[in-house]
């Protein structure tokens, strides 16, 4: 097999309540993602996106990144995580640092001191920061303008607005366990909302203002935009499961069957569907077939789905950007596949209101291209495309080392060391002093600090600093 880290391959992981998907890709030649390798399982141990079953979810992912990694034909070692659950909150924050008298101008080492300083954040006991998210930075009392780095800013104040995002420790540590048992490591954690919107936004959808609203199977999360700077970030613990619970109990009958009900024949609408269409479902061994009035099944339907976009809304609502979004809202999730929920979504939030499909970011000639182009995949999808990017900062912001100048006459090394030479400048091994150790990336309480402070300029009001 070939190796991940020499074909610079990412591994996205999508730990959700109803399946576990594995992804492995690449950048393509035109910059979409290409998908070399997808592997998915039946999620075991998992309840509203946490895991609760450490050795069942472990096992779960061992075959799920076992059928990815041998379609893809490489060595699977990390893998980018997905997260979310209702153990996931967000918060404003502020903090300010003083610039230093030698500091004719704010340096990247300013605004780096800055954002480590918010990892110190007090938090509630129990939680870790997984994201920062800068929203807008303030020099000496005066904002700046998202277009503007405070880099090179004469001040002698700098402060800033982030938008933060905890979880709870100990299931971040479950996941973790899972991921380590099941034999990998983790590169990375991401808010699932965040990895969804890399797949179904592009720029001007953020530029513009838009609600990314995931309807998975354990939850619904949301992430909204708004001049291309994420702006409230939410998880809800209703979603798909809730409404096949209600048909399973309304109809009194399977969860298998009341799963394949609603996906087959299920409305948002109650108005869209006729009076007198009927179901006929199979009974239980010598038990006779049960009939279930279609519009009952709507019924039951539109009575929950109703509750989790009314909760949207009330999300939105609270985020303080209702009205600023012009790019309305995307539906994405496996929960975004029920028919009529777009119309339902716009009466209720009355916002224009689209289904968000990863195509528009995955190359054409991907493995199971035609599958892979549905709502339910986009969390996966984006974990890929969220690693590839960081992936390529790094590159980016990787110290070049300098060659050393080559020539036939002797060089006085010490000439800027205030010694004079010998007779034959050849040091011996203790005389070569030692390279300057790298600085090790500031960290915070569950891993690296992701996005050195570079990286961060270059993309300074789009996705943030993240974990």
């Amino acid at each position: 097999m070939n190796s991940i880290m020499e074909n610079e391959i990412i591994v996205g992981l999508d730990i959700g309540t109803t399946k576990i998907a594995c992804f492995v890709g690449m950048r393509g030649e035109n910059g979409k993602v290409k998908i070399l390798g997808f592997g998915k399982t039946d999620s075991k141990g998992v309840e509203h996106g946490v895991v609760k079953n450490v050795s069942d979810t472990a096992d779960s992912i061992r075959r799920a990144v076992t059928e990815a990694a041998d379609q893809a034909d490489v060595d699977i070692d990390e893998v980018w995580v997905g997260i979310a659950g209702q153990h996931i909150k967000s918060r404003p924050s502020q903090g300010s640092v003083m610039i230093p008298a030698d500091h004719r101008l704010i340096e990247q080492e300013d605004v780096e001191r800055l954002i480590k300083e918010q990892y110190n954040t007090l938090l509630e006991p129990g939680e870790e920061i997984i994201h920062i998210f800068p929203q807008q930075f303030i020099v000496d009392r005066e904002p700046l303008s998202r277009e503007v780095s405070p880099v090179g800013v004469a001040g002698k104040n700098l402060m800033a607005n982030f938008h933060m995002v905890t979880a709870n420790v100990q299931n971040l540590q479950y996941i973790k366990y899972a991921v380590q048992d099941a034999g990998l490591k983790i590169k990375g954690v991401v808010l699932e909302p965040i990895a969804s919107a890399k797949a179904v936004l592009d720029d001007s959808d953020r530029d513009a203002g838009v609600a990314m609203v995931d309807i998975g199977g354990g939850t619904t999360d949301i992430a909204i935009f708004h001049d291309g700077i994420i702006r409230h970030t939410s998880v809800l613990p209703l979603a798909g499961n809730a409404i096949t619970n209600d048909i399973r109990e309304g109809c009194n009958i399977l969860k298998k069957q009341a799963e394949s009900l609603k996906v087959k024949f299920g409305s948002c609408l109650v108005q869209a569907v006729s009076e007198n269409d009927v179901i006929s479902i199979p009974g239980i061994r010598s038990q006779a077939p049960r009939e279930i009035y279609v519009k009952t099944l709507a019924g039951i339907i539109n009575a929950r789905t109703k509750m989790i976009l009314e909760q949207v809304d009330y999300e939105i609502k609270l985020s303080g950007f209702d009205k600023k979004l012009i790019a309305g809202v995307a539906l994405t999730g496996g929960g975004a596949q029920l028919k009529n929920i777009k119309e339902l979504c716009e009466l209720i939030t009355t916002a224009d209101t689209r289904i968000g499909i990863p195509n528009e970011h995955l190359e054409p000639d991907s493995v199971s291209f035609a599958e892979l182009a549905h709502p339910m995949y986009a969390t996966g999808i984006g974990l890929v495309l969220y690693g590839l990017e960081q992936a390529e900062m790094e590159r980016e912001e990787a110290p070049v080392e300098e060659e050393k100048p080559v020539a036939d006459s002797k060089i006085d090394i010490f000439a800027d060391m205030g010694v004079e030479p010998s007779e034959d400048p050849t040091p011996v091994a203790e005389a070569v002093p030692d390279k300057p150790a790298k600085k090790n990336k500031p960290k915070n309480g569950s891993g690296t600090f992701e996005k050195t402070i570079t990286g961060f300029f270059k993309k300074v009001f789009d996705e943030g600093i993240d974990d």
